[in-house]
């Protein structure tokens, strides 16, 4: 059996799951999430517990085992408490501010950027240089952060650019002078 498929996944309180014909619907506080499982992987509620099973050994089942197992956990997870990624820009002029719903930031560039900010998500951005990406769907939260993260990537000489708060640049030395 795959080591995280097998273990049941326990729903909180103020949480409920219901699954009809491989549609998996996870209510809560924060919201409503939705996945369509793969037709292969059996899932089930029982007594306050999802249960995720598979028909055979095979390697593709094994994965798919696995990974329903973690995508539900991941939608109870966001429906409870919700997901966050922290960004930090680094480098001199470089700012970002919320226009409604866009984000506008400055990075260097001969144009600001805008980037409008997909429904149900929220960005926040504290003194100009460091934006919170949060939301209650986790692939969503991090294909935001990553997309914010991709309009000017850290470089490594000096460190500027938008990088993830938990993120360390590993720095390279200059050029040297000709002696």
């Amino acid at each position: 059996m795959s080591r995280i498929g097998k273990l049941p996944i326990t729903i909180p309180d103020k949480v409920s799951v219901e699954v009809h014909d491989h549609t998996v619907t996870v209510n809560g506080p924060k919201g409503t999430l939705t996945m369509t499982a793969h037709p292969v992987i059996d899932v089930q509620v029982k007594d306050r517990q999802v249960i995720c099973g598979r028909p055979s050994d095979a390697k593709a089942h094994k994965a798919l085992h696995g990974l329903t197992r973690s995508l539900i956990a991941n939608m109870v997870e966001g429906v409870t408490k919700g997901f966050e990624r922290k960004l930090e820009l680094v480098g001199v002029g470089y700012r970002a501010s919320l226009l409604g719903q866009n984000v506008n930031m400055s990075l260097g560039y001969s144009h600001p950027i805008v980037f409008p900010v997909p429904p149900g998500i929220k960005i926040e951005v504290k003194d100009q240089t460091q934006l919170t990406v949060s939301g209650m769907d986790k692939q969503l939260v991090g294909a935001v952060a990553a997309k914010l993260r991709s309009f000017r990537p850290p470089e490594p000489y000096k460190g500027k650019g938008v990088k993830y708060a938990e993120e360390r640049i590993r720095r390279k030395a200059g050029k040297t002078g000709a002696k």
